[in-house]
């Protein structure tokens, strides 16, 4: 099994535990700081976790520790063996893609009902989001750039004004957070992604449902696709390692 290196333990201990959430606990900062090397694979998909270790090296007891990989547990971004020692989690492609097939009816749904409900100001903050992205896509950390683009999502989710849509919603991102970081942090596939965003946006606008529906619709199949090249891209990185 992957185990985590020294140097991830070390950027973890040179890691700011501070966040931009007012009134986070210790368990949730510890949390998004570990949410935050995962996606940026620090800590690699399949990477035994020393809950000794990578307390020592965040600066908390290892009681926290184990409040945060529980959450993560439920993020599905870490998993236990049968002798409960966690690690990062390696979901298959066929997973991930049954999942995004799941969210992209979600996320229609939610364009829909965005379309006939989301007031004039929501869809301005969409709108800027949307144009935030496009002004920094070469500029732009590729996880600033992620946050803004899941914003945007949940933006249009919240839009809709439906809660049971939009608690779903937010199970399903947090399953899918590092498979769409994948997909979204890929240069070659970043003009697609800008021109979808444009094309959601132009739909939301015009407060057309079917055609709002549609664009995210596809813009969750590009992500299969994305992330099915990304994973091919790893693939045959480490074969030359």
């Amino acid at each position: 099994m992957i185990v985590v290196t020294n140097s991830a333990l070390s950027d973890l201990q040179g890691s700011d535990l501070e966040l931009q959430r007012p009134r986070a606990t210790l368990v949730e900062i510890a949390a998004d700081k570990l949410r935050e090397f995962i996606l940026l694979e620090k800590l690699p998909p399949g990477a035994s976790i020393s809950e000794r270790d990578v307390a020592a090296a965040l600066g908390i007891s290892r009681t926290p520790l184990r409040g945060a990989l529980t959450l993560l547990e439920q993020d599905g971004l870490v998993e236990y063996s049968v002798t409960r020692r966690p690690h990062v989690a390696d979901p298959s492609l066929e997973e991930v893609t049954e999942n995004l097939v799941v969210m992209g009816a979600l996320e229609a749904l939610g364009g829909e009902l965005a379309c006939a409900n989301a007031s004039d100001e929501e869809v301005n903050n969409i709108v800027d989001l949307q144009q935030k992205m496009a002004a920094g896509a070469d500029t732009l950390e590729p996880l600033e750039f992620f946050r803004t683009d899941m914003a945007m999502h949940q933006m249009i989710i919240k839009a809709s004004g439906n809660r049971a849509l939009i608690e779903t919603h937010a199970r399903f991102n947090a399953r899918l957070w590092r498979a769409r970081f994948v997909s979204s942090r890929r240069s070659d596939g970043r003009q697609q992604t800008l021109a979808e965003h444009a094309a959601i946006v132009d739909a939301l606008k015009r407060r057309d449902a079917r055609a709002t529906a549609g664009a995210l619709r596809e813009h969750l199949r590009s992500a299969v696709t994305n992330i099915s090249v990304a994973l091919e891209e790893r693939r045959a990185a480490k074969e030359k390692e």
